[in-house]
């Protein structure tokens, strides 16, 4: 999943790396973050990190590469642990 933090603006820090949901499907993790849907509620964004109230968008990774919520893929890192299958799934 792509996640970019839209704490400081409209465009912000984005990285590609695994999540894993809960069993309801209401709550993502990634790296020991755990993040809650806004349920439309949000400002250009979908998600808010539960420990420090920070906005952000999350979404799966588009084979054009435009994985930012505006287009575009500059700036975006790729977690090493997924760089692999990243590639794979976008090529």
């Amino acid at each position: 999943m792509q996640f970019e933090n839209k704490a400081g603006g409209l465009e912000g820090p984005a990285v590609v790396g695994r999540v894993y949901f809960s069993k309801s499907g209401k709550t993502l993790y990634c790296k020991g973050l755990k993040f809650k849907g806004l349920s439309g509620s949000g400002f250009k964004a979908n998600y808010f990190e539960t420990h420090s109230g920070d906005h952000c968008w999350i979404s799966g990774p588009r084979k054009d590469r435009q994985d930012r919520l505006y287009g575009g893929y500059l700036g975006v890192q790729i977690d090493e642990a997924v760089r692999e299958e990243y590639f794979k799934l976008i090529s």
